[in-house]
């Protein structure tokens, strides 16, 4: 699909950049022959025909340097070399068929001026030559899949680990001897006497 649509810029572009361009170097001589027959200038009548000339720059460069296809270039080139390579046959033929008396709103559009002073061989040319640019030929690089956000880690909410830890109070060794029947709370006056005291007594 790119190849269809550089190709119709293409056709389009030729005859447009012919037509900016008559415009342009009309106006410019004209207005600079006045400039030396009156030996008086204003540069503000310059402002015209400098615009067409410029606008057929800015075609030119958009068809010949953006990565389109490179048969938009080579068909406008060809285009544009066409007519002046047919002058080497019969240039007289070639002139007579170029219409030189078309008018946009009143303004003159000089057809033959392009071709007579060389113009469209040389816009031609860099056309045809930008089709060689190894970048043209090569298509737009697929672009990369934005990577996915990794997701957040949900971490587990400790409560004991924010709880503050209370250390248990040291244990304290229970002083009655192994195998005493003392109980806890009792106190030595109500301890009731060991039997082997009491059996010695008696005796």
């Amino acid at each position: 699909m790119r190849h269809l649509w550089s190709l119709l810029a293409g056709v389009v572009a030729a005859p447009l950049t012919w037509v900016l361009v008559a415009l342009g170097q009309g106006g410019s001589t004209r207005t600079v022959t006045g400039w030396v027959e009156t030996r008086a200038f204003d540069t503000v009548d310059l402002i015209e025909p400098a615009a067409y000339l410029a606008a057929a720059g800015i075609v030119l460069g958009l068809l010949g340097t953006l990565r389109w296809s490179p048969l938009g270039p080579v068909v406008a080139g060809l285009l544009l070399i066409a007519p002046f390579g047919a002058m080497f046959a019969d240039p007289l033929a070639v002139r007579d068929a170029v219409p030189d008396s078309w008018e946009i709103l009143g303004e003159p559009i000089p057809l033959r001026l392009p071709l007579d002073n060389g113009t469209l061989l040389l816009l031609g040319a860099l056309l045809v030559m930008a089709a060689f640019s190894v970048q043209r030929w090569r298509r737009w690089p697929a672009p990369a899949p934005a990577p996915a956000p990794a997701p957040l880690a949900e971490e587990p909410i400790d409560a004991q680990a924010d709880a503050p830890t209370l250390e248990s109070p040291p244990a304290i060794a229970d002083p009655v001897p192994a195998g005493s029947t003392k109980r806890n709370g009792d106190s030595p006056w109500n301890t009731p006497p060991s039997r082997a005291g009491s059996d010695k007594t008696e005796s």
